[in-house]
């Protein structure tokens, strides 16, 4: 079989996101019947189907979802390329630390003063993001190592080094009832009507099913909390940034989050081995924290 141009897996990959052709060509900025002509060739040549089309919409097809999965770590591989080639021809030599921000505060701050003790310390250039953007910064070669949570970050094709596990809290409006309350269970925060639970994004863009909010950044849940509109539920210690008229109350029995140090698991870049050091050391001190 002839080799899969990159070219080709862009024009898919737009059909794919958009599950509309005029939509992906216009994206593309081309006209669509060449698209199409595009895309029918690329399954003559796997010898696949990859989208079911009908007069009202277009879908994937179970092997249509494997190659968008598998164009976005090409899409990830030439991006990461391009961009460690221009960092390896910087004069200074530094790490890019990618974190979620308002997550793990005190956390991070440890590791990095942990690590700046270290006599084989390099200047780390700390890079925020949105929930879940880790991953996709890591992949790309945009930042050398990641903090990252388990289990709701996606972790797999990643080296890692744990440095706390801890429980969870519920962040609620300060008026709310349920403020008052010592302590609460996943039952309690699934039954409050009136406070729906936030939905963040799963890894793939898509949300879960629910009657709460759709929120992608701290900024907005942290007002929808503020205007009694939602509550959610987060690591004990990414509770910093809450607002004054919040309250944090342990959920009891909501799984463990693991907050670890991820860097790619393509063969570890040696000037990591002294942030991992000191993920090391950080992991001896913290250990594992538990809530209510």
């Amino acid at each position: 079989m002839e080799d899969i141009e990159i070219r080709e897996l862009r024009y898919f990959a737009a059909v794919a996101e958009e599950l509309h052709f005029g939509r992906a060509a216009e994206r593309l900025h081309m006209s669509q019947p060449p698209l199409s002509r595009a895309v029918q060739q690329l399954e003559q040549r796997l010898g696949v189907e990859l989208f079911v089309r009908d007069r009202r919409n277009v879908r994937l097809t179970g092997a249509g979802e494997v190659l968008l999965e598998e164009a976005r770590n090409v899409f990830d591989a030439v991006t990461a390329a391009v961009e460690r080639s221009r960092r390896a021809a910087a004069p200074d030599e530094r790490l890019v630390l990618v974190s979620k921000a308002g997550a793990s505060h005190e956390l991070l701050r440890d590791l990095l003063d942990t690590y700046a003790a270290r006599a084989d310390a390099l200047p780390v250039e700390v890079l925020l993001c949105e929930v879940g953007e880790q991953r996709h910064v890591l992949r790309q070669g945009r930042a050398d190592a990641a903090v990252m949570h388990s289990p709701y970050d996606v972790i797999g094709g990643f080296e890692t080094q744990e440095m706390l596990t801890e429980g969870q809290v519920a962040i609620v409006p300060k008026a709310h009832p349920l403020a008052q309350r010592p302590r609460l269970t996943l039952a309690d925060v699934a039954e409050v009507p009136d406070l729906p639970l936030a939905r963040w994004p799963r890894h793939d863009g898509s949300y879960p099913p629910g009657p709460g909010p759709e929120v992608r950044t701290q900024a907005e849940i942290a007002q929808l909390v503020s205007l009694g509109r939602a509550l959610l539920v987060i690591p004990e210690s990414s509770r910093a940034w809450q607002w004054p008229d919040h309250v944090a109350v342990p959920v009891v029995d909501a799984p463990l989050v693991t907050t670890l140090l991820a860097w790619r698991g393509t063969g570890r870049d040696g000037r990591l081995d002294g942030l991992v050091a000191a993920a090391v050391e950080v992991a001896g001190r913290e250990g594992v924290r538990a809530v209510g």
